[in-house]
């Protein structure tokens, strides 16, 4: 048997969980509940979890690891984060439990990225060391950690969020008749769709551009709600949703964009957007300007486009064809298909747990 451990269960990752268990049948605890959701303005999964005491005190997490002790767990499957006192002492107790040990990293931190590129954590690096396996999110992450522990067991899931494979299947979207359908007149359409849940999102370079392009030239499609979230209603060619759940919107909305734009924070929202088609455009990963893990899916010029500052980002959206976009957009659902179906994410997890087993 398998035991699972995480905080919680949002909604884009129920899937992962539901056909995983599949595969390899497993038990999944949590130690936050629904006031944690909405804390991040998530929608709780529909996943049957088990509850797991534990108690926080500040980034430290001690939980009870003795439910783990049993028998009947050969594998365990828990978080690569040193601020789990719990799964250091499993990690320190596993040659006498007799029990494989998996550690899946959820991203290498925002926060520390730029740095931990160049230095990972020692931390870290000895938790890995005592484990059995690792899973990363990406395959950029997985590299990096080879570099310096050429010999390591892991393995990237490639993640990716729910709905990938409906969207992937959806034909492409009748531009002109959604934008009449909607009142776009302008000759390129913008969309930003992530929770406004982070200063790191950098909304103020979302603001500036905003300001600074022709409202008879562009129109911006707003996705999103959270307590860093903007008013938009002094900018007319902004169209604010607000948070939208309902997939046949979503839909039509995403449809009817050009281009996916997100300054900073990118995370799951760039696998969204290139699932519809849409190159994703960003800022390039600075100590100033912080992205996710999912940032190394962007490929300049391919998928997407990464900006160096305002003034080339102005340029480039000025100048990009409408040839260029649709190259790029059918590039974007590509590289989704090949790489970041849940197919994939599910099976490359499924495999590493069989692997424990022999």
């Amino acid at each position: 048997m398998i035991a699972i451990v995480q905080p919680l269960v949002p909604h884009y990752r129920e899937h992962f969980f539901n056909r995983l268990r599949e595969q390899a049948p497993f038990d999944l605890y949590c130690y936050h509940g629904t006031k944690a959701l909405q804390q991040q303005n998530l929608a709780a999964g529909s996943t049957s979890v088990k509850p797991l005491s534990a108690w926080n005190i500040g980034p430290f997490v001690l939980y009870n690891p003795l439910r783990f002790f049993k028998s009947d767990y050969k594998v365990l499957v828990l978080m690569l984060n040193f601020a789990h006192l719990s799964t250091w002492i499993i990690l320190l107790l596993k040659p006498f439990l007799k029990q494989k040990v998996i550690l899946w990293g959820h991203g290498i931190s925002v926060k520390r990225y730029v740095q931990e590129e160049q230095q990972p954590s020692r931390l870290l690096k000895w938790m890995m060391q005592l484990a059995d396996a690792t899973w990363f999110y990406t395959p950029r992450e997985m590299e990096l950690w080879r570099r310096i522990m050429p010999g390591l067991n892991a393995v990237a899931l490639n993640n990716t969020i729910s709905e990938v494979e409906r969207i992937i299947q959806q034909p492409v979207a009748d531009k002109a008749s959604l934008r009449k359908k909607y009142g776009i007149t302008a000759g390129r359409v913008l969309i930003y769709c992530a929770r406004f849940n982070e200063a790191g999102r950098r909304i103020d370079l979302l603001l500036k551009l905003i300001a600074e392009t022709d409202p008879a030239a562009y129109n911006f499609i707003i996705i999103g709600a959270g307590k860093y979230k903007p008013d938009f209603r002094p900018y007319p060619h902004v169209l604010d949703f607000g948070a939208v759940y309902d997939t046949a919107t979503k839909q039509e909305l995403f449809g009817l964009a050009d281009l996916y734009f997100q300054p900073g924070w990118i995370g799951l929202s760039a696998v969204e957007a290139m699932a519809y088609g849409k190159p994703v455009c960003t800022f390039r990963r600075s100590e100033a300007v912080l992205q996710c893990v999912e940032y190394s899916y962007i490929r300049d010029g391919y998928n997407g486009l990464i900006f160096e500052n305002m003034d080339e980002c102005l340029y480039m959206l000025d100048t990009l064809s409408d040839e260029e976009i649709a190259a790029m957009g059918g590039q974007a659902r590509g590289f989704v298909k090949d790489n970041l179906t849940m197919t994939t994410m599910v099976n490359n997890a499924a495999h590493s747990l069989h692997a424990m087993d022999q």
